[in-house]
């Protein structure tokens, strides 16, 4: 299990600018739908916006702490 604010650390590190909100899908703690709006997206796809929070979180990801994602990544342009 991971919280919220550990998950949005995480993101912040790799983003500086980022500003995260998460919601915990199903009340286990493993389960997230997260929305992430950072400048660090401009110019980017949609499949490299989702690789550059994947790999914010490969840590969790990778040792289970994290089961599920559920990715909104924007720019502040498209908020």
């Amino acid at each position: 299990m991971i919280s919220p604010e550990d998950l949005t650390l995480y993101i912040q590190r790799a983003l500086g600018d980022a500003t995260v909100t998460i919601t915990d899908r199903t009340g286990t703690s493993d389960h997230f739908s997260i929305r992430v709006v950072s400048n660090a997206f401009n110019g980017k796809n949609l499949l490299d916006r989702h690789r550059m929070i994947y790999q914010a979180l490969d840590e969790p990801m990778k040792d289970g702490r994290i089961h599920a994602l559920e990715i909104q990544a924007k720019t502040p342009d498209e908020v």
